[in-house]
């Protein structure tokens, strides 16, 4: 009988002692926020996949990621502003060019990806369970960044197939999670597609997650954030030998819209847009403007059309 009394008082005790340290603790609140995260991924590619799977394999299946994730962000209390989406409201193709701090980008991403557009990931996703299964039914392009020579196949592919089928495709150049207060080196391949596709760049910029996010201190709390689209970077008439300039162009004004808003607390609202470095101002907010290109121009004597 005793036993069982025990038995019974710890089940009261058990969900008590959680909900406290959910309240409370803000390590144990960090791992319920991010067990929720991942298993609301794993659940939804579950459910989702056999829908998709009657499309096949279709870049139109992202639009059931995209569903899928959007609602996170309520859950999580954390209020979306983006700035700048005008300038992705063209049909050619393009890449687009992003930051990359931590699992939340998808939040981020979703938010403002266009029509037929997929993301480029690492290979291993694709081992992933349900997980994988739903991101290659949504066209998602896996690229493998150990071995060279795959990953040059896998752009010269999808550069035909960008013109082909007018495909839009969304990179994190600096290949993986950075939560400092600078940016890492872009690796190229992001720049590569776009030269041989000769497609327009767009550089997004999501703001730091500092004030709600770090799983460095284990904090995960409500927030704002911001995502900026910079006007696109023309690449026309550039060829490979114009790639490490290009580079670094896309980069530096980036990196100065980081640190924009960085200093302007993580993107707090604000009236209106502040002017930003190294690209033109105008159009750099929503609705405001017409977009302009930052300008990269080819080196002489470098050979026009994709190389």
């Amino acid at each position: 009988m005793m036993e069982v009394v025990l038995f019974h008082g710890l089940l009261l005790f058990l969900p008590l002692a959680a909900l406290l340290l959910y309240r409370y603790n803000a390590t144990f609140h960090y791992f319920c926020k991010m067990a929720f995260f991942n298993c609301w991924i794993v659940a939804m590619a579950t459910l989702l996949s056999p829908f998709a799977a009657f499309r096949g394999r279709s870049v139109e299946n992202m639009r059931l990621l995209r569903a899928a994730i959007l609602p996170l962000k309520h859950f999580y209390g954390i209020k979306m502003q983006v700035w700048g989406s005008e300038h992705l409201n063209i049909k050619e193709p393009y890449v687009i060019v992003c930051n990359h701090q931590a699992s939340l980008d998808l939040m981020g991403m979703v938010e403002v990806i266009p029509d037929r557009c997929v993301p480029i990931a690492k290979k291993e996703l694709m081992y992933m369970g349900t997980v994988g299964w739903a991101c290659w039914l949504s066209g998602i392009i896996f690229i493998d960044r150990q071995k060279r020579e795959d990953a040059i196949h896998v752009i010269s592919q999808t550069a035909r197939t960008m013109q082909r089928e007018n495909l839009r495709v969304l990179i994190f150049p600096e290949g993986t999670r950075n939560q400092d207060k600078s940016m890492l080196p872009f690796k190229r391949g992001a720049f590569h597609l776009a030269v041989k596709a000769q497609v327009p760049i767009f550089p997004m910029v999501i703001s730091p997650y500092w004030d709600f996010f770090s799983s460095k201190d284990k904090k995960f709390t409500s927030g704002t954030c911001t995502i900026r689209i910079l006007p696109k970077v023309e690449t026309q008439g550039l060829s490979p030998k114009d790639v490490p300039e290009l580079t670094e162009t896309v980069r530096q004004a980036m990196a100065d819209a980081l640190a924009d808003m960085s200093a302007n607390h993580c993107g707090d609202q604000r009236a209106e847009q502040p002017p930003l470095p190294h690209c033109a101002a105008a159009g750099a907010g929503r609705g405001t403007g017409s977009p302009q290109s930052l300008p990269v121009s080819p080196k002489p004597g470098a050979v026009s059309g994709p190389g």
